[in-house]
């Protein structure tokens, strides 16, 4: 009998200790739900969504759907019916910054909305392009960094119309640079900006030899403006790949005017480029 009940008491304190266990994890562990967005699509129309980060993974509910990433970014996806009339479903998205966002589909011949920019986003948004080395969400912290830096590049500046444009700031960080610009306008028309680009080009030479241009694309845009409004100024940081340039070549960094003729170029030379101060 006293066996017995030895036993009996080990096992009645392990239960006790096993509910004393659960009853921990219960109130450790606490559930949110995750409220999804509507989205319709069409069969002969595409849908895009833009994130504010770069898209890991996509997980379609149905195959009556079809969804990609865009061809050459990494943050908008391209959803649209693979046939018509197709029951609800869902799509599931896993975005850099580690968030799940989810949406249920419907099938709509004519959608109201054909482009989504997700809640928070400008307008314009930035478009995000794989990195190795850094994710999006360091690139736009060292971006500030950048925006705000009192180094000065000097000497790199065009001008036309009362319009004044700068290259001021050349920075690294990694495998990545970051390149400020200032435009200020000192007229009462807004200048509207049409395109700004960068390319690396070849020197001049004669008319009988090919020239090579080689385009630039931003990793990331740091304030993406549309506009500059009269008397006014607005900075603009660039992260793009690190790169130095080859002998008789030179960075070109043009800015267009939309519907309008101020546009203006600025002539960058590999010894400014080497020069481009760290920030951590």
């Amino acid at each position: 009998m006293k066996k017995i009940s030895a036993v009996m008491v080990i096992g009645i304190f392990s239960l006790i200790t096993i509910f004393k266990a659960q009853a921990q994890t219960s109130t450790t562990w606490q559930t949110k739900a995750i409220e999804p967005y509507h989205v319709a699509v069409a069969f002969s129309k595409t849908t895009n969504i833009i994130f504010p980060y770069s898209i890991v993974s996509v997980d379609i509910g149905s195959r009556d759907v079809l969804a990609q990433k865009a061809k050459g970014v990494e943050n908008i996806l391209q959803i649209k019916a693979a046939k018509d009339s197709f029951p609800q479903t869902n799509i599931t998205i896993i975005t850099t910054d580690g968030k799940l966002t989810s949406f249920l589909v419907d099938y709509a011949e004519q959608p109201s909305v054909l482009n989504l920019s997700l809640a928070g986003l400008p307008t314009k948004q930035a478009i995000a392009i794989p990195s190795e080395s850094i994710n999006q969400e360091q690139m736009e912290y060292y971006a500030s960094i950048a925006t705000e830096s009192k180094e000065k590049a000097r000497g790199i500046k065009d001008k036309t119309f009362g319009i004044h444009f700068k290259l001021n700031g050349i920075f690294i960080h990694d495998d990545v640079m970051l390149l400020r610009f200032n435009i200020a306008n000192e007229t009462n028309i807004n200048y509207d900006i049409d395109q700004l680009r960068l390319y690396i080009r070849d020197q001049k030479k004669s008319k009988r030899t090919a020239t090579q241009e080689i385009e630039i694309s931003p990793v990331l845009v740091q304030s993406n403006i549309g506009k500059v409004a009269g008397k006014s100024d607005s900075t603009i940081v660039f992260v793009v790949p690190k790169f130095t340039i080859p002998d008789k070549k030179y960075l070109a960094v043009q800015l267009m005017e939309k519907n309008g003729g101020r546009h203006l170029e600025l002539h960058v030379k590999n010894k400014k480029i080497v020069k481009a101060v760290p920030i951590e």
